[in-house]
Formats: structure tokens, sequence, C-alpha cells
């Protein structure tokens, strides 16, 4: 076995699936989605059919067809792919990694079945292992997601000696908010394997628990304001970091302060007042990316619901002001 994909650092999209109005696959907005994320936001790994994606409400051959058209349109062009092929069901599970290996992905990736769940650490490694058997030369990620999954398990005691049963280990998708938990993962980790954060609003806190990156949905569309805010914290500028985190945080939330203002922040914040303070779900998020990018991305599918269109036209309009500001004041500091 020779795993060669190189470690994952810094953002990765957690892409949306395009759907069509029928709740077809759109397979044809892959490619504008491609140059989207590298061309405006300057992200350059994705996280393909994951809970964004709504890899569990589509069928085995609908996510065999994404993972092609993803890694053929990224091809020379993004970084790194990596496939999530966590199903319900074990073979399925295997069956999407040996793809994975045929579409030349550069990784796979396993949530914890949540239906029939595993009762303890040992079955759940197991379960980890008989999937990465399937594709033992891509690195094999496991998905930390104990808030959907319902298995609250320590994503450390997942860690502890899984390299012995899976050789092709490389890091765990850490989208809990228990830094505890978190930073004994990063801690345990060796140098060649990567803790990427999963809580957009968290990143901050995620980086400075030693986080070597981030797996998450708004680095569709905001991908441009964390990378700033990625570079300042390398750079050491946490006041101005936290300011960017800030920002991220109310695209969110909906809760926006403004002050008359000298810095880039207040800047920044004056022209969020008008986004939306609705509950922020999948749905909304998906129709948010397609007003801000212009991709046709389509409705959730079923049971998942449209939102109203008219809060997410609004803030959509606000977030490429916010852009705007952005590169205007490139360099500027508060």
């Amino acid at each position: 076995m020779n795993v060669k994909a190189g470690k994952p650092t810094g953002l990765v999209a957690a892409t949306f699936t395009p759907l069509s109005e029928q709740g077809e696959i759109n397979l044809s907005q892959i490619k504008p989605y491609v140059a989207y994320l590298i061309e405006k936001q300057s992200v350059k790994r994705v996280f393909v059919n994951g809970t964004t994606g709504e890899g569990m409400s589509l069928s085995v051959k609908e996510r065999k067809a994404l993972a092609e058209e993803w890694c053929h349109q990224g091809n020379n062009r993004l970084e790194q792919v990596i496939v999530h092929v966590g199903c319900m069901s074990l073979k399925d599970s295997q069956e999407l990694a040996r793809h994975a290996v045929t579409t030349g992905a550069h990784g796979i990736a396993v949530i914890s079945p949540s239906f029939l769940k595993p009762s303890s650490v040992d079955s759940l490694k197991l379960y980890l292992k008989e999937v990465a058997m399937a594709a033992p030369s891509l690195p094999f990620y496991y998905y930390h997601l104990p808030a959907v999954t319902g298995v609250n398990l320590a994503a450390r005691d997942v860690l502890e000696g899984i390299e012995k049963q899976i050789p092709s280990f490389r890091g765990v998708k850490f989208s809990g908010t228990d830094l505890l938990d978190l930073g004994l993962c990063v801690s345990y980790c060796p140098a060649h394997w990567s803790v990427l954060y999963g809580v957009d609003e968290q990143l901050l806190g995620g980086l400075a628990m030693g986080a070597c990156g981030a797996v998450g949905s708004t680095y569709n569309y905001i991908g441009l304001i964390n990378n700033k805010m990625l570079a300042l914290f390398e750079g050491g500028d946490l006041t101005t970091a936290r300011e960017i985190e800030e920002l991220a945080d109310m695209i969110k939330t909906g809760v926006v302060f403004y002050d008359a203002g000298f810095s880039l922040q207040f800047k920044i914040q004056a022209v969020m007042s008008d986004l939306f303070k609705l509950g922020f779900d999948l749905p909304m998020n998906k129709q948010l990316m397609s007003e801000v990018s212009g991709i046709n991305l389509g409705p959730p599918r079923l049971p998942l619901q449209p939102c109203d269109p008219l809060p997410i036209a609004t803030s959509a309009l606000s977030l490429q002001r916010l852009h705007h500001i952005l590169d205007s004041s490139s360099g500027q500091k508060s």
C-alpha cells in the first residue's frame, strides 16, 4: 500500500449538491462551481457528498456520479477532492470507497452509521476499518459529527491505536463543539495527520486549539473572508483575526452591532445590518450560496423544504457588498 495524497490544510469547502427543480442531480453545475471556488473564494479543496451535500439523501448511483464529476472537473485545478463514502449500510460504504479509487479522489471520509448505531468505540473502529480496507491506497478520515449522528463517543477514543487497524488513516474531520476532545485529538495525532475543524462559527477557536484547517459549508461563499482570517492568525495578528471571525459569525446569526467606528471591522459590520435573522439551516445555506455565486444549485431534497427567497436575496446582496468592501480595503489594518 502506498498512500500518496498530501496533508489537507487550510479551508475545505463542504460542497452542496446541485439538483434540478425535479429533484435530480444536476452535474452541469459542477464545472462553474469549481471555477467559482477557485477564482472567487480562493478555496481549492473540497469535501463531497457530506452533510452539506445531502449525501445521506442520495442514492449510491448519484453519489458515484457526483464523485466522478467533481474529480473530473477538479483535475489539475483543485488541490484535493475528499469524497465522503459513509452510509447506513456497510456494503454501500465499501462500494463507494472502492469507486472513489477509480475517480482519482485524494481521500475518503466516513461518518458513523446513525440509525443502528455502534454501541462502543471498538465497534465503530471495526466499521471504519472494514470501509477503509475497501480502498487501502486512499487516505482515510473519520468524520466526527455527534450532534447529527447521536454517536457520542469521544473522537480521541476513536483515534487511540487506529493507525494499527487502518494503516491509511490520516486524520479526523472534527465537527463537534467539545474543545477538550478536539485538543486531545490534536495532541494525539502525528504530524502527517490532519485535524480539520468543522464548526464554521468557531473556526478561530479550533485553530487556536491546533487544528490545521477546516471543512465547512460557509467556505463556499465566504471562503475569501475566512482565508483572510487564516492569514492573520498565521501571522500572529489575533486582534484583527477576531474581528474577521466576528463578521463570519454574524452571517450565520444575523446579530449585528454597528458603531460609527473607524476600523475595517465596523465598516464591514455596517453592511451586515440587513442580514437575515432567521434560523440558519441547510436549505437556507444552499439557497444563499446560489444567490451569492449565481450557480443554480436548485432546491434541497425532501424531506427538506426550500426556504423563503425574500430574506435570502437580501442577505445575498449584503454578502456581495461585504466582499466588495473587503476587496477595496485589502491591506488596511483596523
